[in-house]
């Protein structure tokens, strides 16, 4: 086991409690477009999936939508999540503690989202100065979750060998992307009752717990020295 050296957080769900408010906009205006969707919807089967793969599944049980007014229909949806972003996110419990007590590490958010989303809800729930310019996007990167690229592409760019790394992420294709990638993964499962943590993460289910866990792996990696 290899000494924990850096920390790679999702966002969404993971540090700032935004998907409740994701899965609503994205519930109003899919279901505009003609495409039944709820934020239970959202939160049960795509959570932390692109919308793109979202849509083109959606688009597969329901029927075609027009591409243009499918687009009008994502702008507007983006521009109403921006706005709700900016003054209702905030960051989930023990996020705050556990920043704090993991100051000694060198971390990064790596996210599916667009770089101003990431941004947005960082700076309203007050957790920019934990992260800097320390973020990376799929967009930004051209490669999403559950490929283990964007994970990969963070590491390097953060300096440090993949199995160096722990990520910290609440939805399945992140703990995917990140395990794929050779990390060693933390899961915040908030969802045990219908979620099973993939074999080979942690399993924690508030963020109050995450110093513990990564003393613990740092402790197991020197005795194993």
């Amino acid at each position: 086991m290899t000494i924990p050296r850096c920390l790679l957080f999702d966002c969404d769900g993971t540090l700032v409690d935004s998907e409740p408010l994701l899965a609503a906009e994205m519930s109003a205006s899919l279901s505009a477009l003609g495409l039944p969707f709820t934020p239970s919807d959202y939160m049960g089967e795509f959570r932390g999936s692109r919308f793109i793969n979202i849509v083109t599944e959606l688009q597969r049980r329901h029927g075609a939508v027009d591409p243009d007014a499918l687009r009008h229909g994502e702008a507007t949806m983006r521009s109403r999540l921006a706005e709700r972003l900016a003054s209702e996110v905030t960051p989930l419990p023990g996020v705050r503690e556990a920043l704090n007590a993991l100051a000694g590490y060198p971390r990064a958010v790596v996210s599916n989202g667009p770089e101003v989303k990431i941004r947005t809800g960082l700076s309203t729930s007050g957790l920019s100065d934990y992260f800097g310019d320390r973020l990376f996007s799929g967009y930004t990167a051209k490669c999403w979750k559950p490929d283990p690229c964007l994970y990969l592409h963070a590491a390097t760019l953060m300096g440090y060998e993949a199995h160096e790394c722990v990520a910290i992420d609440d939805s399945i294709v992140g703990v995917k992307a990140a395990l794929a990638a050779g990390m060693q993964v933390i899961h915040l499962n908030r969802f045990p009752d219908v979620e099973t943590t993939p074999e080979g993460a942690i399993q924690i289910s508030n963020m109050h717990q995450l110093p513990t866990v990564i003393t613990h792996l740092a402790h197991e990696a020197v005795a194993s020295l």
